[in-house]
């Protein structure tokens, strides 16, 4: 049995088929001061949850906090968070159990996303604004409609677990963000801009020998190894028609991402043989494989037709109209 995480909450999985584990800081002793732990509730799992999941307990109290991921060993996480003293997102660590305070990693400047430990490594990966702006960048314009920032600033950086040592590793002009490193520690995934469409990319862990993996007009984005370093899952929205190009090209040119229905796609490690793995009613994300290689679970608004309810749900890569739900939060 092994654990997944939300973003503020720590699951872990009864199935058989056991989930993926997965700058020089302002201040080496800067962690968030937890908010008062007896004001939240216990969490408990809701009717029909205890088929997967057990042991369901809560690691951060009060701010935003999310996109949260296991170390190899599984004995801490690391995610993005925004709490006082910042105002936007930096990188914190933690132990997996919560019995420590967070811990800061990232510079404490600008806005940072998308951060992972760096397998067979005692280094970690995220992207920052901060050699763009010590500032955070404009926030999205709000709206009905879910919208966030390709923020042309982002570069994704590796630097030692205590956030010491930060190396610039795309040194790009345009957005460099949501990379991953395979399990063999030696290959990044990552969302770039770089030739004037959102497409995913891979390069060595020290930045060089950078390919394109996908060309395809639309967004591309948040891929995710396959544990056998095989396969890559990713999550894609392509225009359908002229309509749907020209309001691409509207929302690209402001570095604005606002998804009507994004779909699940896999390809072969090196981009060859995409294929559609999903066909759902909603907006699908977060995608990451289980470990057995075949079955991934992701995150869909697809069983709510307001679309703003957002569940977990797996689905077998190999017999696809196969799709199950793993959460059941209203």
């Amino acid at each position: 049995m092994q654990r997944i995480i939300t973003a503020i909450i720590c699951f872990s999985l009864l199935s058989p088929m056991v989930w993926a584990q997965h700058g020089t800081p302002a201040s080496t002793s800067t962690s968030i001061k937890a908010f008062e732990k007896a004001t939240y509730p216990a969490p408990q799992l809701l009717p029909g949850e205890d088929k997967h999941l057990s042991n369901l307990r809560q690691l951060t109290f009060g701010g935003e906090n999310a996109e949260a991921y296991w170390s190899p060993d599984g004995k801490e996480i690391i995610f993005q968070s925004t709490q006082p003293p910042f105002s936007c997102d930096q990188v914190f660590t933690m132990p997996a159990d919560g019995s420590a305070e967070p811990k800061l990693v990232s510079t404490g400047k600008g806005r940072c996303t998308c951060s992972y430990f760096i397998p067979k490594s005692d280094r970690l990966l995220y992207a920052s604004t901060h050699e763009a702006s010590a500032d955070c960048p404009t926030p999205p314009p709000r709206g009905k409609e879910y919208t966030w920032m390709l923020y042309p600033g982002y570069d994704i950086f590796s630097a030692n677990r205590d956030g010491s040592d930060p190396v610039n590793l795309t040194k790009q002009t345009g957005y460099d963000a949501e990379a991953i490193v395979s399990e063999n520690g030696q290959v990044v995934i990552f969302t770039s801009l770089r030739d004037g469409d959102v497409d995913i990319y891979r390069m060595n862990l020290d930045g060089s020998n950078v390919q394109r993996l996908t060309d395809r007009k639309g967004y591309d984005g948040g891929p995710w190894w396959s544990p056998n370093g095989r396969k890559i899952v990713w999550r894609a929205e392509y225009p359908q028609n002229a309509a749907d190009s020209a309001r691409w090209d509207s929302l690209l040119v402001q570095n604005i991402v606002r998804p009507r229905k994004l779909e699940l796609w896999i390809m072969n490690a090196d981009g060859s043989e995409k294929r559609q793995l999903t066909n759902l009613s909603g907006s699908t994300f977060a995608p990451v494989w289980m470990r057995d290689n075949r079955h991934i679970l992701f995150v869909s608004n697809l069983d709510d037709p307001s679309g703003r309810n957002f569940e977990l749900y797996q689905i077998d890569t190999k017999n696809p109209d196969k799709t199950e739900r793993i959460t059941i939060f209203d």
